[in-house]
């Protein structure tokens, strides 16, 4: 009753602030709602709907119960590739299995309150993940922003046949007259975002850039009658909805299915569970993430997406940062954002027909590009270069092969380097055979992995040495190596010689008379 009675104080005191941020979130998601449907392969003739049905779950569904108060929810461009190469593989009728099951794991992986798993995914392979699919979609949007089919869409290596293609887009919009028209729009388009998030006014800032450039695309494409592709305007938002059927929950044999679900899973956990951590770090007010309530949330969503047939959610962080931004308190910013997408679906359905593919396809060519954040590289490169190797490894497979297979590449690798640092250790001896010092510094993770080459080490050196081992390079010691050390230092001194173990380099957390052989 008191949580109960404190969140209704605080909307009480709050609702102005989360209806404004509400608005902004609403305008922020129409415009990319719609664009990423269209990048996620969704027939054109059902994008529109399948992109706002989904826009609406994440602010009806969602929002109220999500771990994270100010996280807005629904479709993604992380997930847009991820979700056309479903389509190519298993046909649109399959998606909304696959968005089921990965729901369901969404829910079950909250339950058994794993949600903090996901955090220690390396960040090195999820910017690599985002990079790659910021560069897809970059390459994929250009060529239907000259309203043109991506000419990789369904093949093997598409992404690197979409980039290779890239200057015959180009050629199509500066010389066709069938492309000119788009070309033009995407470019408008492309040319409001940037200038107007370069040069807006503070006071003008809470109108986001895309719905700016979308709006001045439209407004150009409708003045000047231009002959080219619009959104198709749904007669009924439901009948964009794909209800299951036996025939569909047949294909649940297929270990294909599977693995697909549960890399949506995977991809979309931790893509909103890095999202509502980005949340955390950008406000004070609200209190800190829920994690396995937000993947519960989330799961729950999906769940709804699958059953419904609609393209999956997780947590934006370009909607998130606005509602941030413009003041956003509690859950209600999100759930009104879905209110507004509702209402505006309800009452102005044909505004949606006035709107150029091409306007949209430009929004999503600007995403990519800023998804992509190469220069991410360069800072893994001077501070980690193992991290930077997980980085180049993810985006090339991202790239170059597959989704799935980058990120299982990136894996892999992050796997290995950990396995590495794990097993690593360095023995550098320094003998002073003047003074009858002997110095030993040890530099890595000291377990009984390497207990046979320390022990080696260890039995090269004079009986009667003095030795000073220094431990302040470990990052980590087992029990193993520790009792080795201990029982050396036993031996050393029944030989006449001296030992010195740098126990103070372990700040505390071992002592040297709890690992002394009784």
């Amino acid at each position: 009753m008191k949580t109960q009675a404190s969140f209704i104080a605080t909307l009480r005191h709050s609702w102005k602030e989360d209806v404004l941020a509400s608005v902004v979130v609403f305008l922020v998601a129409l415009p990319l709602s719609l664009g990423i449907a269209i990048a996620s392969g969704v027939p054109i003739d059902k994008a529109a709907s399948v992109g706002l049905i989904t826009a609406i779950i994440g602010g009806l569904v969602v929002g109220p119960l999500s771990g994270s108060p100010l996280q807005v929810s629904g479709p993604a461009a992380g997930l847009a590739v991820m979700v056309a190469l479903f389509i190519q593989e298993h046909g649109f009728e399959t998606l909304g299995l696959i968005v089921l099951l990965g729901g369901l794991m969404q829910l079950a992986t909250g339950l058994l309150r794993l949600g903090p798993v996901f955090r220690a995914v390396s960040p090195a392979l999820i910017q690599g993940m985002l990079a790659g699919i910021g560069i897809l979609i970059f390459a994929s949007q250009f060529h239907v922003m000259v309203d043109d089919l991506p000419p990789g869409t369904g093949k093997e290596f598409g992404g690197v046949i979409n980039l290779w293609s890239l200057p015959q887009a180009v050629w199509k919009g500066v010389t066709e007259p069938v492309h000119r028209p788009a070309a033009l729009i995407g470019l408008l388009t492309i040319a409001t975002v940037t200038l107007w998030t370069l040069f807006t006014p503070k006071k003008l800032k809470l109108l986001p850039a895309p719905l700016i450039g979308v709006a001045v695309a439209t407004a150009a494409a409708w003045h000047q009658e231009l002959d080219m592709k619009y959104v198709p305007v749904p007669e009924q938002l439901l009948h964009a909805v794909s209800w299951p059927t036996m025939a569909g929950f047949s294909r649940l044999s297929e270990g294909a299915i599977w693995l697909a679900g549960l890399s949506l899973a995977f991809v979309a956990s931790a893509e909103s569970l890095l999202t509502a951590t980005a949340a955390d770090s950008m406000q004070r007010h609200a209190e800190r993430t829920n994690y396995n309530r937000e993947l519960m949330a989330q799961g729950t969503g999906n769940v709804l997406c699958g059953l419904m047939g609609v393209i999956p959610i997780t947590g934006v962080i370009v909607r998130t940062s606005a509602n941030i931004m413009a003041g956003g308190r509690t859950r209600m910013s999100a759930f009104l954002h879905g209110v507004w997408l509702l209402l505006f679906v309800a009452l102005l359905p044909g505004v949606l027909g006035t709107i150029p593919v091409a306007g949209l396809a430009a929004v999503l060519v600007y995403t990519g590009v800023k998804l992509a954040k190469l220069q991410f590289a360069k800072i893994l490169w001077d501070q980690d270069r193992g991290e930077a190797a997980i980085y180049v490894i993810t985006l090339a497979g991202v790239v170059g092969l597959d989704l799935l297979t980058g990120i299982m590449l990136g894996i892999g690798l992050a796997f290995a380097r950990l396995m590495y640092s794990f097993s690593h250790l360095e023995i550098r001896i320094d003998e002073d055979k003047e003074a009858g010092v002997t110095e030993i510094h040890l530099k890595g993770a000291a377990s009984f992995i390497r207990l046979p080459q320390l022990a080696a080490a260890l039995e090269k050196l004079p009986a009667n040495a003095h030795v000073h081992v220094h431990l302040h390079e470990l990052t980590f010691i087992d029990h193993a190596c520790l009792d080795l050390l201990v029982k050396w230092e036993q031996q050393r001194q029944t030989a006449g010689g001296e030992l010195i173990l740098d126990w103070g380099a372990l700040h505390g957390v071992f002592q040297r008379h709890a690992w002394r052989a009784p």
